[in-house]
């Protein structure tokens, strides 16, 4: 707010007498920039919500004008969304449609919020906008959606990780997203298995998929007291067995061994020597 005075002087035989002729208010009032509001999916139960800021007229060429707007971008879910992208149809006042631009959304995490450049163009100042996600046939921003899947393993009760992340025991529900991931089990006594997953923007939740262990990756030995001991079995003898175990080797007496399970084990094959010369050189 500012007040401004303004002062005129009147001159009576000689005398000049200053004169108030006019004191008023002037308000310096900042027009608000116009802003368009769209709820997605819609303003029932929005999960975004996308504020376009003034457009502004950036270039132009060959009857085409270029403008670019600040969007204010708005998780209002309460899961993360991961990067997605929406087609903006720009339209006059009659709605026809003179313009469109591809809006890119980052990740953003529940309540989270966040401000993007958005460039298009148009043949002239658009009227309102229309929001179409770049979908699938639920009608989910492909890379928006994710997949639950439960994954089970045989034997049950593994390490689960899920692209080297630890994702629980199996069996557990995993939800995964659009795109190639790697499940990979492991069980004490079992060598671990890998298996690439693929979920794609058809795909439905509530699948599962299974990934059997494979063998046993090391000597099995079962004490009477019920301890099982894992390790390389170096020599068995009458009164011993012996276990290397993480390196160091242990002995047990054979009265306390029950039973000792052997993997086998693919040895690499040795080269042959060379044969003898039975030639005397003269």
């Amino acid at each position: 707010m500012r007040r401004i005075t303004v002062m005129l002087k009147k001159t009576v035989r000689g005398k000049v007498f200053p004169i108030l002729l006019l004191t008023g208010m002037l308000w310096a009032k900042t027009k608000p920039e116009p802003t368009m509001v769209i709820l997605w999916p819609n303003s029932q139960t929005p999960t975004l919500r996308l504020t376009f800021g003034k457009f502004a007229q950036v270039g132009g060429y060959a009857g085409q004008i270029s403008f670019v707007s600040d969007v204010l971008i708005e998780n209002l879910s309460k899961k993360s969304l991961t990067r997605g992208s929406f087609t903006v149809y720009l339209l006059d006042k009659n709605r026809v449609r003179i313009g469109d631009g591809v809006l890119h959304i980052s990740d953003l995490d529940p309540d989270q919020q966040v401000k993007i450049a958005f460039q298009f163009n148009s043949v002239g100042i658009p009227a309102s906008l229309d929001l179409v996600a770049n979908n699938d046939s639920s009608g989910m921003p492909t890379s928006l959606k994710t997949v639950s899947l439960r994954v089970v393993s045989v034997p049950p009760g593994a390490s689960l990780k899920v692209d080297g992340h630890d994702s629980g025991m199996t069996p557990v529900m995993v939800a995964l997203k659009i795109g190639v991931h790697t499940l990979e089990v492991s069980k004490e006594g079992y060598a671990s298995s890998k298996t690439p997953v693929d979920i794609t923007s058809e795909d439905l939740s509530g699948g599962s998929v299974t990934i059997e262990l494979g063998g046993i990756s090391r000597d099995t030995v079962e004490l009477r007291d019920g301890t099982v001991v894992l390790g390389d079995v170096i020599s068995v003898s009458m009164t011993s067995v012996i276990v290397r175990i993480d390196g160091t080797d242990k002995a047990y007496g054979r009265n306390q061994v029950k039973r000792i399970i052997l993997v086998e084990r693919e040895v690499a094959p040795q080269p042959f020597p060379p044969a003898p010369s039975n030639i005397s050189q003269h």
